[in-house]
């Protein structure tokens, strides 16, 4: 929990200092959490390809799901993490309804062996813009 409470501070910490800033009105409204997932080490491969297939969909085919980060630990790799930001409730309630969500959730539900999903507050959400405006050099 504190790996992804410092690396999330980080990373808009540091992109708050050089970008514009994000309108209030849409940084108030986003929902943002943190999913912590431990899989069973045997499936790790086939898991975090599906995982890496939905991720993609979300961010391409979704216009509200503004992140959908999958990332691991190096040291234990079953323990995967995943920066979901959404433009807001309404948004996240969708992609709950999306196909490949759903194909995600059935096909990849005997791999998990834990869930906990953690809702999160940004420290800095104005300077989110930046963060994703850097990524585009």
């Amino acid at each position: 929990m504190k790996f992804t409470l410092v690396l999330f501070s980080a990373i808009l910490i540091g992109s708050s200092c050089t970008h514009k800033a994000l309108d209030k009105d849409m940084t108030d409204k986003l929902m943002i959490r943190m999913a912590e997932i431990e899989v069973f080490p045997g499936h790790l491969e086939q898991y975090l390809a599906i995982l890496k297939e939905e991720s993609a969909a979300s961010v391409e085919l979704e216009p509200g799901v503004i992140s959908i980060y999958p990332m691991y630990q190096k040291e234990q790799p079953n323990q995967v993490r995943i920066l979901e930001i959404y433009r807001d409730q309404a948004a996240y309630e969708a992609h709950l309804q999306t196909p490949h969500f759903k194909k995600y959730k059935t096909s990849t539900i005997e791999m998990v062996k834990g869930l906990k999903l953690v809702e999160m507050e940004a420290i800095d959400p104005e300077s989110m813009g930046a963060l994703f405006k850097k990524l585009n050099l």
